[in-house]
């Protein structure tokens, strides 16, 4: 355990624990104690005063996890069953953190989703049994207080907050039915009219459901594990917005491609979605599922929002170079680009300043570490792993929200000690047959620049892409053909030619009037006539007496508005 920013030293509070079997550990919720397991016990401190809880004997301890109260300890090891074919023995235990008693064990034989889920005031408290999602009351789990039955319900997820609470649940579709997920208000579950909301889909196989903080929508992303028109590798997304009010929508991603990464802004009346083939788009929707900013195009599969929403992160991690673009979501601004390579993982800290990147096994084995960053891009420490360790799991003490204020953004890197490491870019390979050659400037995709979604006064809706890209092109010609016109130069007027016939006369007699709007419209003629010869166009007999006839008009014109 490390003292964070400013200061990188290691903390007296956890006794340095060396050896392989370390693989997991958790914080509470509010950061005040922390479970770790050694492959011989789960171990529970109080971060404040260092003083060791509790000790459980759990050497196959894998899942860890406190309820948001530290109440509860929830622990979670691989189900096995006997030899002679007889059911195993319960693997999913719950601890009272006040008496280190077992207060009840289930038998959890998936590690997915192994994890009860508690509402922020821990009154429910929910998990998923066969079809079924069993709601049990103020921590008692002997009885269970609640039922939602729905035939093969896949998944659940109970919002954050307090009362009213709600529940989303998915049931994948069979037998040619659609898939559905469907909200509800506990403990109203009875009858069809019951639900909040309902929204079907048959492309589904697996779906993830996100609560926005104040619990009045989900976000849904749907997946299909196959992509049946071949398009993609990765099978085929689509993003659904389900709010408790019973609107619903299919959130229109101008970009075809994977669905990467969706995530709710803490303010809870926007999000954001990467998403489309390499270079993938990234944009900003609100609640009515409307783009309010678009990110352009570039190398990224990830989006992290600020803890108290005012920054996002555009990240390309996994396969990616690491590429993180910081942005100041009030004024659409780029704070900076800092680049982390290798990176398997990235979190910020509660404080809404800095950044955890790390590269973690079992994902990569070499190369483990973390760094800390500031989002101005200024890299503030940096640990490497010895290389014959191997880093498995790295994270910030989590604190409540409030604790740390929002700060005003700054642009200007703040100062390091640590030097910046250059990446190095790697060449495209050149065959030698062109090594000497000069290089083109040929790109593989077209590049989107960022831009303003929200509507300009006037318009109602922001322009589609194909809109866009007609607008750009019609401005494209307009701007050429003025070129065009400045370059060929008109031939200069006689000097003779007196200034005020630009100017609208009115002589008062509508007679003469409407003789010098005649010659005007005469001479406007011959000057077009003129251009054209000046552009190189052979003109007709009768064009060349037109132009000889300009110093006649000119003069007659002159004479009418001077009322000789």
């Amino acid at each position: 355990m490390v003292n964070g920013p400013p200061h990188f030293t290691e903390s007296t509070v956890l006794p340095r624990e060396s050896g392989r079997n370390c693989k997991v550990y958790t914080f509470s919720k509010d950061g005040t104690l922390f479970a770790w397991s050694n492959g011989e016990k789960v171990n529970i401190i109080n971060v404040a005063n260092k003083g060791l809880l509790h000790s459980f004997d759990l050497p196959k301890a894998v899942c860890l996890e406190f309820s948001p109260n530290n109440t509860v300890l929830a622990t979670w090891q691989p189900y096995t069953t006997s030899k002679d074919g007889t059911a195993g023995t319960p693997n999913l235990q719950l601890y009272d953190m006040k008496t280190g008693a077992c207060l009840k064990s289930f038998i959890q034989k998936k590690m997915q989703n192994w994890c009860p889920s508690w509402s922020d005031d821990e009154i429910i408290c929910a998990r998923n049994v066969n079809n079924e999602v069993h709601f049990f009351e103020n921590n008692n789990f002997n009885t269970i207080a609640n039922k939602l039955h729905l035939q093969k319900v896949n998944d659940f997820n109970l919002s954050p907050g307090t009362q009213p609470y709600k529940v989303a649940v998915y049931v994948p579709g069979s037998k040619g039915a659609p898939s559905f997920v469907r909200l509800y208000q506990y403990p109203n579950f009875a009858g069809p009219q019951a639900a909040l909301a309902n929204k079907s889909f048959f492309k589904a196989d697996k779906v993830t459901m996100l609560w926005n903080k104040k619990a009045t929508a989900v976000l849904v992303i749907a997946s299909t594990e196959v992509d049946k028109t071949g398009a993609s590798y990765y099978g085929e997304q689509t993003l659904h917005y389900i709010a408790t009010n019973g609107e619903s929508a299919v959130v229109q991603l101008p970009k075809n491609g994977p669905i990467y990464d969706v995530v709710w802004n803490s303010s809870s009346t926007e999000f954001c979605a990467v998403y489309g083939f390499m270079p993938a788009k990234a944009t900003v929707f609100n609640l009515k599922c409307d783009p309010v900013f678009d990110f352009g195009t570039g190398p990224r599969n990830a989006a992290f929002y600020s803890p108290h929403g005012h920054i996002l992160v555009l990240a390309g991690f996994g396969n990616l170079r690491g590429q993180m673009e910081v942005w100041d979501v009030k004024n659409y601004k780029l704070i900076s680009k800092p680049v982390a390579s290798d990176s398997t993982y990235f979190a910020w800290c509660p404080d809404g300043e800095h950044i955890l990147t790390a590269t973690c096994a079992p994902r990569l084995r070499v190369n483990n570490g973390y760094k800390i960053w500031h989002y101005t891009g200024s890299l503030l420490h940096k640990y490497d792993v010895p290389s014959n360790g191997e880093l498995w799991q790295v994270s910030w003490q989590p604190f409540l929200d409030g604790i740390f204020p929002a700060k005003t953004i700054k642009y200007q890197a703040v100062p390091s000690e640590v030097p910046s490491e250059e990446p190095k870019v790697a060449t495209a390979y050149r065959p030698p047959a062109l090594r000497n050659k000069p290089v083109s400037n040929s790109k593989l995709h077209e590049e989107e620049p960022p831009q303003n979604m929200k509507p300009h006064p006037g318009s109602d809706k922001p322009l589609s892409k194909t809109a866009l890209k007609n607008q750009r092109k019609h401005e494209a010609k307009k701007a050429a053909k003025q070129e065009a016109r400045s370059d060929a130069a008109p031939t200069p007027v006689p000097q003779s030619a007196p200034r005020n016939t630009v100017t609208q006369s009115a002589s008062g007699d509508p007679e003469v009037d409407k003789k010098i709007k005649n010659l005007k419209k005469k001479l406007k003629a011959i000057e077009q006539l003129k251009e054209q010869a000046a552009a190189g166009k052979q003109l007709e007999k009768n064009q060349l007496e037109k132009i000889q006839k300009e110093t006649a008009l000119l003069q007659e014109l002159e004479d009418l508005e001077l009322g000789v």
